[in-house]
């Protein structure tokens, strides 16, 4: 298989300067893109980071604040319970005062009798009241420590949220930087070449210029035939990766580590 070249109408001296600066340029190119392309996605992702990070900590939110709602079920059962022990103290004072008014002992025994039975239920009701003031105590206990906890995740959760906006601050900035990048670069190029390289690039998942080394294309991480590899780290020509079909460079990935 030949290797696939993109031909220019030069002298040989000045064909080969061309191509190099035009290999230089696109691969600017693609960098600009592949950071164009990095903020768009993050300005997609980052409202989303921000609205999960809400939505996660309005639920830890209610989960931790199980206890004061149970604290609150109880102050309120507490004060239902005090106000039966109200009404049934009435009823037992008027009771006793009808204890004077009653003609002969049967009525004057079932008076005694509905005395009794109220002030039995108030003593079950002392004791219920009782319990739940011993409940409560526990329970504000436990939801203090909820609180502090709680505060502690709530300020994580702000830090959290500042750095993500403080990210999407920046996007537009930094968008606007490298879109201005890309402009300049894109203006020294060929023409010809520049419309292919869009057309590859569109074709391709935005990526229309890679780096080869050992004979591996880094765009579809597939191996090219030897004799192009060869040329490839030989030849002035721009050649394009027969798998993939992006413009492929030679880039010594050990020299470049050094």
């Amino acid at each position: 298989m030949h290797p696939q070249k993109v031909h220019f109408f030069y002298s040989a001296k000045e064909r080969e300067n061309k191509l190099n600066e035009d290999l230089l340029l696109l691969i600017e190119l693609q960098e600009c893109d592949s950071k164009l392309m990095a903020f768009s996605t993050r300005k997609k992702t980052l409202p989303e980071k921000i609205d999960k990070l809400d939505k996660d900590f309005a639920a830890y939110k209610e989960s931790m604040e199980q206890n004061k709602k149970k604290h609150e079920e109880l102050k309120n059962a507490h004060a239902d319970r005090e106000k039966d022990i109200k009404k049934i103290n009435e009823n037992i004072v008027k009771a006793k005062g009808r204890l004077l008014e009653v003609k002969n002992n049967k009525e004057y025994q079932a008076i005694l009798k509905e005395i009794e039975v109220a002030e039995a239920s108030c003593g079950d009701i002392e004791t219920q009241i009782i319990s739940l003031l011993d409940e409560m105590d526990n329970i504000s206990v436990l939801a203090n420590k909820d609180d502090e906890i709680l505060s502690q995740h709530k300020q994580k959760h702000e830090d959290e949220r500042k750095i993500l906006e403080a990210d999407i601050n920046s996007l537009d900035t930094d968008f606007s930087q490298w879109e201005q990048k890309r402009n300049e670069i894109k203006n020294k190029i060929n023409g010809g070449l520049l419309e292919k390289y869009e057309r590859i690039k569109n074709r391709n998942g935005g990526i229309g210029v890679v780096s080869v080394w050992k004979a591996v294309c880094n765009g579809c991480h597939m191996n090219i035939p030897p004799q192009l590899y060869n040329e490839l780290q030989k030849s002035p020509e721009l050649m394009i990766c027969p798998n993939c079909n992006r413009i492929i460079y030679y880039q010594n990935k050990d020299n470049a580590a050094s």
